[in-house]
Parts: structure tokens; sequence; C-alpha cells
């Protein structure tokens, strides 16, 4: 991914809220309709651009498609922060 900054933010945002396990949950339930939900995605983006959320659905949804970027996705969730 080349920009994850926005990406960051927001899972930093879920980590801090204690949403992480639900949405790790979440992607081991859905896991098979990744690339369908990343098309949604990508549909929803010009809307979420009034919100100032459009870079972000744009970045999940190239995670979302590539088997890679689910696997680097799981991996910043899981992340205790502890470098």
């Amino acid at each position: 991914m080349n920009n994850q900054s926005e990406i960051a933010g927001w899972i930093e945002r879920v980590k801090a809220r204690g949403g992480a396990p639900f949405l790790l949950t979440l992607l081991d339930a859905f896991e098979p309709l990744a690339p369908a939900l990343a098309q949604g995605l990508l549909v929803a983006q010009p809307l979420a651009y009034l919100w100032r959320g459009g870079d972000a659905l744009g970045e999940l949804a190239e995670m979302l498609e590539a088997p890679a970027g689910l696997s680097e996705l799981r991996t910043l969730l899981a992340d205790d922060g502890a470098e």
C-alpha cells in the first residue's frame, strides 16, 4: 500500500475504542466475501468523500481485495502497539 496514513489512523481509533477483536472476528467470518465487500466500498467511496473518508475507504477496499492485504489488515488490528 502506498499511503497507509488514513487506514492506520482509522485502525488506531478502532483499537482505542476496543473494537479490534470484533473486527478481527468479522474478517474471519466474511473472508470469502471480502472481494465483494471491497467492490461495495468502492461504490460508496464517492459518497464518503463528503465526510473526508473516501481515501480510507479506497485503501480498505484495496486491502480487502488482495489476499496479502487481508493478512496485513489482520496484523494491524492484532498488533498491540509494542514495537
